[in-house]
Formats: C-alpha cells, structure tokens, sequence
C-alpha cells in the first residue's frame, strides 16, 4: 500500500492535465495559442519532471507516516516537499525559457513569470494527490476497520464461549449434589439418576458446542432432564409443555431450559405436599417458561449464572431481550424464538 498505484497518471495522465492546464492558462490571459511545438512539448516536460519529483515524496511520506493516524504528518510531509519541488523546477524551467527565448513576449525581469509558472505547477500536482491520498486513505479506513470487526467478533466470540463454559460445571455441581443427597435417602434413585445422567449429559457436551439450537431438541433434552428432576423429588414437581409444531423448529440457545429448571428448583419449595409446577408454552414467537412461586424459607444464596447466562447470549446474537416477571405467586421468563434461517452476528453488548 505505500506503493503509488499512478501508471496511467504517469503515461498519460499528468500529459493531457498539462495540455489542458496550458490550454485554460492560454484562454485566461487571451493569448492565441502557439503554433510552435516546442512550446507545449516543453510545457508537458515539464509537467511529467514536477510530477515525477513529487510521487518520490509522496511514495516517502507513506513509508515515513503510513497509518492512519499519522494523516496529518504525512498530508504536511507531502505539502512541503511539492511546495520546494514543484517552485526549485519550475523556476529553473522559466529560467530556461527566458535563456532560449521561448516566449519572447514574456517580461522575466521581473520575478512574476516564475511565480506563475511555479504556483500552476503546485496547484496541479496537489489536485492530482489529493485523489491519490484519498484513495490511501480509504484503503487504510478500510483495513483498519476490517481489522476493528474482526477484533470485535473474535472478543464476543471469547465472551460468548465464556458464557458457554460456565455451563457445565455449574450443570455438573449440581447434580453431584444430586446424587450425593440421594446415595443416603434412596440407593436406587440414585442408580437411575446416575443413568439418566449420562445420557442428559452427553447431550449438554455436544449441544453447548453451538450457539443455537432447535427448540424441538430442547425440548426432547428437557424432558430428560425432567425425568433427573422427578426421579430426586418424586411428586414435589410438575410439568406441562404445550408447544404448537410450527414452533418445534424455531431457535434458541442451547440449555437456556436447563439453567431455567436450575433456577426454580434451587429457589422454590418442592414436596409432595408442595409441588412445584413448571409451565413451558409458546405463543407470538416466544416461549415463556414459568412456575408457581413459593420461596423457599431460607434464602438460597444465589451467583446469578442461570439468568445472566441468558441474557447475555440473547444480547450477544443481537436479539430481543429476554422478559423476567414476577407476581406474588409466580414466576414468569419469556424468551423470543429466533427465526430458523438465522444467521448470528455478535454484537458489542
């Protein structure tokens, strides 16, 4: 990119600038054009010299100065060097002009012609870099900002999977505690727990690999992981699904069920005489999943990772925002279903 990309500029550009440039110069100062060739051979010359000069010190500022945040370094590099190049060749060009009496009704006694001469030749190599640094400028803008989202994506992408690791040993405590608590009061729960577990839990593996889910799937894991859940508590807890097929196969990120299972176990009472119920329907393009509220005595001190899990991967796959509601004697998270031809793109949260 510090190379000056200016081929057709140098073979044909800069030559048809000088000719027009002399052509205007001419009809300004209504002088009739000269039918000598030496004169517009000469004019284009040294057009092509000022221009050649004037590349090497741009080609210099981009290596000197080539980020974008070194613009203004490199903008007052080149400004400089096309001032002293473009005045130091034009002048010895009028010079020579005057020695070979080109234009023999020009006055060089006086410094005008030179001034002249010297400020439309910097005048047209400034117009000329001007698009040449705006196109550097674009190309930087441009990789810097490609460089910027990926950066982005790669940082979301850490944070997304961050959220994900948090998955599975918090799954894994608890149904340790699980099977620790019912090795004691009932062997052979536990013996089925542990079976169930191994099937529930290599579906946790594979499924927290992606982002997104059918809810169809999730709902097939949920009740597996229901039946954990019973074979612990017994009568103490409920489910009812009623989900319309033409949802099955809309999406949702894998386990948000799980973690919301998690959820109303952990802080609500369960027993026989106190069934917990757990509700999952699904309606306008959400899913709501609640359950009858009844808090458990002793506060349960709770790090928060079921919900915030939640929405925050909501948030990173730039959805809607996951819904919390609770009343007296329920709670209520409705979760938008994602269209099943969704492609996900982090976003910054």
């Amino acid at each position: 990119m510090k190379k000056l990309n200016d081929k057709w500029t140098r073979l044909a550009g800069v030559p048809l600038i000088a000719l027009f440039g002399q052509w205007v110069m001419y009809g300004y100062t209504n002088v009739p054009y000269p039918k000598d060739w030496k004169i517009p051979f000469f004019f284009v010359l040294g057009a092509v010299f000022v221009w050649e000069v004037n590349r090497i010190g741009i080609i210099y500022s981009r290596r000197k100065f080539p980020e974008l945040i070194h613009t203004r370094q490199r903008i007052l590099y080149q400004a400089v060097w096309f001032t002293i190049g473009s005045f130091a060749i034009r002048v010895v060009q009028t010079y020579f002009y005057q020695l070979f009496a080109v234009w023999d009704y020009v006055d060089y006694t006086h410094f005008k012609p030179y001034f002249f001469n010297a400020l439309v030749s910097l005048v047209g190599t400034i117009q000329i870099a001007t698009v040449f640094e705006g196109f550097y400028l674009y190309r930087l803008w441009r990789v810097s900002y490609k460089e910027a989202q990926e950066l982005k994506k790669a940082n979301l992408q850490s944070q997304l999977d961050s959220l994900k690791a948090q998955i599975n040993p918090h799954f894994l405590f608890n149904s340790l505690n699980s099977i620790s608590s019912l090795v004691h009061s009932s062997p052979e729960k536990a013996s089925d727990f542990i079976d169930e577990l191994s099937s529930v839990y290599r579906y946790l593996l594979r499924e927290n690999n992606r982002e997104l889910c059918a809810l169809e799937e999730e709902i097939a894991f949920i009740k597996a992981y229901f039946n954990l859940l019973k074979t612990r508590h017994g009568k103490g807890i409920e489910l009812s699904i009623d989900i319309p097929k033409q949802y099955l196969y809309f999406l949702i990120p894998p386990l948000t069920l799980q973690l919301l299972f998690e959820n109303a176990v952990k802080h609500n009472i369960v027993s026989a005489s106190k069934p917990l119920h757990i509700r999952i329907y699904a309606a306008d393009n959400t899913l709501c999943v609640e359950n009858n509220l009844q808090k458990k005595r002793l506060a349960v001190a709770s790090n928060k990772i079921g919900l915030n899990n939640i929405m925050a991967k909501y948030q990173l796959l730039n959805q809607p925002a996951v819904s919390v509601f609770q009343e007296e004697t329920r709670f209520q998270v409705i979760l938008p279903l994602i269209e099943p031809n969704f492609t996900y793109e982090l976003v910054h949260c």
